[in-house]
């Protein structure tokens, strides 16, 4: 038998989910069967339901060498991939990441190891700030997601309670404002307010826009808007408020409305890519998530209520932007 003490990171979850992280090459079945059997909280059976909190212990009527079979023991050491973004903003409950071009937010098959959130924490074990070692099932974590050629701002809870207040916020309304900055092929004299159904393509990784009512139950909502920051030579640098967070969103509702973002290969204008992959080398979108505002807080993170968070466009988008636009 292995006894487990719940602390602050591992509290407010359901037993059968904190198994699945602390057990997680086990079956799902597994799992169940182990709370029926062979799994007791403060002494008692529980269901799989139960809340933990902060002092619970749970007895694990298994060997320690069965249990490691199963844990799969976090990477503390070896060849850590090189620090590629930047810290904007940091306490002790969240990290602000400002996210390069061509590295992904999260692994995927193909990358596994080089992307966003492994930087991130290995960022955080290097400072003292995470140890992989002392933490039963918690990994800091992104709470929002950019596209791997999307740059810009990207949300890390560094603790539980900060993870899930921000995972809170980021997908209810009221909480934080999102705003983009891009490049439209078009000139667009006033704001946007694009509201439409869109349903996802995932073997074309695309999504569609919908020509039905906005009021069907079919496809998923999407709401943007976007507001004209400057116009000139036919283009339009463009400030878009993200509503909603569907995959593609912006790139997708941008170019149904008739605005394509230069250099969008999915959704782009293709005659127009041309011109500007010859004259400014763009071979992908033009897009950047360049400020967060924090209209209300909640939870262990209410005092972030009023908070502000930049991000600078990147020199090469700096560029182009100068070269259609001018100088500020």
């Amino acid at each position: 038998m292995v006894k487990i003490i719940i602390e602050k990171n591992d509290e407010n979850q359901r037993l059968d989910r904190f198994l699945r992280k602390y057990l997680k090459s086990a079956p799902l079945s597994m799992i169940y069967k182990l709370i029926r059997k062979d799994v007791k909280v403060n002494g008692k059976r529980s269901k799989e339901e139960y809340m933990l909190v902060q002092g619970d212990e749970i007895s694990l009527f298994m060997s320690e060498e069965e249990i490691e079979s199963y844990r799969g023991k976090k990477e503390v050491s070896g060849k850590k991939s090189k620090r590629t973004f930047k810290v904007l903003f940091e306490d002790e409950n969240i990290l602000a990441a400002d996210k390069p071009f061509g590295l992904l937010t999260h692994g995927d098959r193909n990358e596994k190891k080089n992307h966003l959130a492994n930087q991130v924490i290995d960022y955080l074990i290097e400072e003292g700030k995470y140890n992989p070692r002392s933490e039963k099932t918690f990994t800091p974590a992104p709470a929002n997601r950019l596209d791997r050629n999307t740059t810009g701002l990207v949300l890390f809870g560094k603790n539980s309670d900060s993870l899930r207040e921000l995972n809170h916020m980021i997908r209810e309304r009221g909480y934080v404002n999102k705003y983009y900055l891009t490049i439209v092929y078009g000139e667009l004299d006033e704001p946007l307010y694009l509201k439409d159904r869109m349903e996802k393509d995932g073997d074309a990784n695309t999504v569609r826009v919908m020509d039905i009512d906005i009021d069907s139950e079919d496809g998923k909502l999407m709401e943007t808007v976007a507001r004209p920051l400057m116009t000139k030579h036919g283009y339009t640098l463009v400030e878009v408020e993200l509503v909603t967070g569907r995959t593609h969103q912006i790139r997708a509702h941008l170019a149904s409305a008739g605005y394509p973002i230069i250099g969008d290969s999915k959704y782009g204008d293709r005659r127009i890519n041309g011109v500007i992959e010859k004259r400014y080398h763009l071979t992908t979108q033009f897009l950047h998530a360049y400020r967060l505002e924090f209209i209300k807080g909640s939870g262990n993170l209410s005092y972030l209520e009023g908070k502000v968070i930049k991000s600078e466009l990147p020199e090469n988008l700096k560029r182009i932007r100068e070269g259609i636009f001018g100088k500020e």
